[in-house]
């Protein structure tokens, strides 16, 4: 069974998607109250669905506040329909958004499609990590680089982090300095500086990188 977590402030439309979708042997477990949907604890559920008009919380801080928590699927489903909001919402994490009205076999083919690329995501991760040259030991707060401990400030370690984990995929200027809580100055300047000390602490050059990539109009990506 797929454990699908809905935060959505509209009991009537939630019970219509849960029920088309229970015959797809998904389940949903849905939330008017954002901060009562965290406490239950997302790492039991398999993607989110997230509304972005909620009460006393807008839904785009909550996407931010769970992004930085965790690599959970979210498709924000909202009846906002301003471009902006879709934008802002890519970027700071949502992996997809599927604007209201909506027929709900789109639904179903959106989360289908999403814990599919998450499944494979993982997979990839898990044996390009047995050969990495980057190590994250999450206990000890430590992340070596050719089995050497690199000393790193908490705003490195965060920045580093996320990059391995996302090995080989780019991710936004905008993901990053999101999920860095140790960065002070929360502009693109103060990533970059980030990024300059990491490249110098690995021996690696933004000229010719071997493992940290510029990538133009987006951010950065990590290859290693």
């Amino acid at each position: 069974m797929i454990n699908v977590l809905m935060i959505e402030d509209d009991p009537d439309f939630a019970q219509l998607l849960s029920e088309y979708l229970a015959q797809f042997n998904i389940k949903i477990t849905n939330f008017e109250n954002p901060r009562l949907a965290l406490e239950t604890g997302i790492q039991n559920y398999d993607c989110l669905i997230l509304d972005l008009t909620l009460p006393q919380i807008d839904g785009l801080e909550i996407c931010k506040e769970i992004r930085q928590k965790s690599h959970i699927p979210i498709i924000i489903s909202s009846a906002r329909g301003d471009l902006s909001d879709k934008v802002v919402g890519l970027q700071i994490g949502a992996d997809d958004y599927l604007p209201k009205p909506y027929d709900p076999k789109e639904m179903y083919a959106r989360i289908i499609s999403l814990i599919r690329r998450a499944k494979r995501i993982d997979k990839q991760n898990s044996t390009e990590n047995l050969n990495s040259v980057f190590k994250i030991d999450e206990k000890k707060h430590e992340i070596t680089y050719n089995n050497q401990v690199l000393t790193l400030t908490p705003a490195e370690y965060e920045i580093l982090e996320y990059l391995i984990q996302q090995n080989g995929y780019s991710i936004s200027r905008e993901q990053l300095v999101n999920r860095c809580k140790n960065l002070k100055d929360k502009d693109s300047k103060s990533l970059d500086v980030i990024i300059g000390r990491l490249r110098v602490k690995i021996g690696d050059s933004s000229k010719s990188p071997k493992h940290i990539f510029s990538v133009r109009g987006i951010g950065y990506k990590l290859i290693g």
